[in-house]
């Protein structure tokens, strides 16, 4: 079993920042993919970044330009810095694992809340 930990959510101001961590329990560096993924309030949990097997990034389009995914795969961890945040970033975040071999993120943190005040 994987566990993800993630740490860096909190409270801050629109315009503000934020970086995200997530902790492995094992290496990062064999899976197809790392996620970050969140959920707002009355809405469905929605991917906002991944990086796929070597450094090949995705995000989604309310995200880009202002949100950047990163890796250490010497310390199994990924980093979502978030720029430029507006309050619809408001939210609990998820850090998620899709090993190669299956068709989703199968492994799942317990989230972080972001919250953006205005």
């Amino acid at each position: 079993q994987v566990q993800l930990v993630e740490s860096g959510g909190g409270l801050v101001q629109a315009g503000g920042s934020l970086r995200l961590s997530c902790a492995a329990s094992r290496s990062i560096f064999s899976v197809y993919a790392m996620g970050w993924h969140r959920q707002a309030p009355g809405k469905q949990r929605e991917l906002v970044a991944e990086i796929v097997t070597g450094y090949n990034t995705h995000y989604a389009d309310s995200v880009k330009g202002r949100f950047t995914i990163s890796r250490d795969n010497a310390k199994n961890t990924v980093y979502l810095q978030m720029n430029s945040l507006k309050p619809d970033d408001t939210g609990v975040y998820y850090c998620a694992m899709f090993p190669w071999g299956t068709r989703q993120y199968d492994y799942w943190g317990q989230g972080t809340q972001v919250t953006v005040s205005s």
